[in-house]
Parts: structure tokens; sequence; C-alpha cells
């Protein structure tokens, strides 16, 4: 249940978004990889201070509110990257924090969201509609819903890292693959890099967005979904504030399996010496897999790092 901002997303505003982040926080590492016989970059946002790329919207969302608005605090959802994101950015202005979760969250993002102080409300995923939870919270509270996709100023805070990566390259790149789940950094990233081509990459069964592209229209994942260790982008349906911008903008969208997100997150251990949770792999899993054409300015996120030490031993130590 998706409430319509009273603004869109604008190229503008991921530039101011852009000057507030880099008051705050250095830019992440651009690095060189090479994959095949091809080197190009990876964008190694998982280096953030809470592990994830969602530190950008959430403080953007954040710091853009009124000290009226601060003092009733906010309300968002999360499986946990954006959660951390609007913990650690509510701490820092002196707000209160209330972040709707699901129960079977990775319980090191339940661990560290509730270590930046903010509340948690869990939810049954699936079963519960949790935007109905959040929205319910606010009207009770006067409180701001940051939503982790579907918000026009976490949007814009997301596409800060395409000016980021512009700065680091000295150009714009010839193409960005983002991790997708609701569309939010993927739309941010059209907006900052509006001659850059946008390949969004979802988990297999959970590519809702790659089939609204295609279809014209929001179409949400099945009933059927499968299961995946890509909690960070296991979103039911894009929305329309999204979909507006990615529509027409940016690159059929592609998924990965989930043992193309493993191979990925073993591939970033021994060859960029970085720890990836399944869902921040997914962008690189569709460059190796050669799911996305790859050319020497291709720029690949790498979006979170959030995974427990016992999972991700687990799957550095396979070989499937």
């Amino acid at each position: 249940m998706f409430r319509e901002s009273p603004r869109e997303p604008t190229s503008a505003g991921v530039i101011r978004a852009a000057a507030k982040i880099s008051a705050i926080l250095p830019p992440t590492p651009l690095l060189s990889v090479e994959i095949g016989n091809l080197r190009c970059w990876v964008k190694a946002d998982n280096l953030q201070p809470i592990g994830a790329f969602k530190i950008r919207g959430a403080w953007h969302r954040l710091s853009d509110l009124t000290a009226e608005e601060r003092k009733s605090g906010v309300v968002a959802v999360s499986s946990g990257n954006h959660a951390q994101g609007v913990a650690w950015a509510a701490r820092r202005l002196g707000m209160a924090a209330t972040i709707v979760m699901p129960r079977d969250a990775p319980q090191i993002k339940l661990d560290a969201t509730r270590a930046m102080g903010a509340e948690i409300v869990l939810y049954e995923r699936p079963g519960e509609d949790r935007d109905a939870i959040a929205n319910t919270l606010c009207d009770e509270r006067g409180a701001v819903f940051a939503h982790a996709y579907a918000d026009p100023w976490v949007i814009e805070g997301q596409g800060t890292a395409g000016i980021e990566i512009t700065q680091q390259l000295g150009r714009q790149p010839s193409s960005i693959v983002a991790c997708c789940g609701g569309g939010g950094l993927s739309a941010g990233l059209a907006l900052a890099c509006p001659d850059a081509r946008i390949y969004p990459v979802e988990p297999e069964g959970w590519d809702d967005v790659a089939r609204s592209l295609a279809a014209g229209e929001i179409l949400s994942v099945g009933p059927d979904a499968p299961k995946t260790a890509c909690d960070a982008l296991q979103t039911p349906v894009t929305a329309p504030v999204n979909f507006t911008v990615l529509h027409g903008r940016v690159e059929a969208g592609s998924s990965v399996t989930e043992a193309e997100v493993r191979a990925a997150q073993r591939f970033a251990f021994s060859a960029l010496k970085l720890v990836l949770e399944p869902g921040g792999a997914a962008a690189l899993a569709a460059c190796l897999a050669g799911k996305v054409p790859v050319d020497e300015n291709t720029v690949i996120m790498l979006t979170g790092g959030n995974t427990d030490a016992a999972s991700f031993a687990q799957v550095i130590t396979s070989t499937d």
C-alpha cells in the first residue's frame, strides 16, 4: 500500500543530495576488476559505515525533515539495510526511528539496527503487509514514512552513487549494473547518469521490475516466488514513483540464480578481498554469468556486505 508523495525525484535533487552526503561521508572506492579478458569497474558501496548503499537515501530523506517533523520521528520498512541507514541517520539527527522488519530478517541486520537505537516492529513474510503496518504506525504517531524505495528523497539519495562514479571516472560511465529490489537505486542512477545505460538485476523469481518494464505496467512477484538468500532484494512489487522514472530510461532487467550469486560472492572475496551479502552481489553475478554486456567503462554496483560469518564461510567454501 503505497502513499503517493507530493513531489517527484529529479536530477537536481540527486545533485543536492550528493552535496549533503559528501559533507558527512567520503566516497566509496571505485575499484578496477577483470571479468573474463575485460577490465571494468566496481563501486564498493558495501564499505559504507552501515555496510550498504542505503545510507545515502536514508540521510537525504531524514536530513530534509523539518524540526517539527523530526520531533515525531520516522517509520521505515526494511529487511535490514535501509533499516540500518535510517537508524544511523536518525541517531545522528537525534530522532526516534521505528523500523518494520520481517521476522525472518538476518539476525545480524536485526541486531545492528537495534544497536543504533531503533525500535523494531516485526511482521510475518509472507502473510502481512509491511507498508500497511508502517502506515498505521505513522498515523498513530504523526511520524514520517521513509520507505525503502518508494520515496523521492530516497531515490535521489541512492542516485548519489552515480554522481560519485562520474567524479571518480572523470566522465559518466557507459553503463551501470545495479542490484535491484524495489528499484530505488536503479531509478536514482538513471537520474544521476542520464547518458549511461542502467541494467537492473534481480534474484530469479523476484524479477517483478524486469517484467514490469517489459510489460509497460507494474506487475508484482508471483504467489509462488521461490526462497532466496537475497533478502535485501526480496520486494514484492515496485512503486509508481519508481516505475515512472525507470520506464523508458533503463535497459531490460535480468535475473540471477542462487548459485550465480554465490559464485559472485566467492569471486569478490578472492579477486577483490571484499565481503558481499547475497543481495549485494547480484549485479556482479549477472556480469560474471554473461547476462549483462560489459565494457571497459562499465561500473558494477556492490551494494551490501551485511552477512554473518557462518553463512559467508559456508558460501566461500562451497563449490556449487
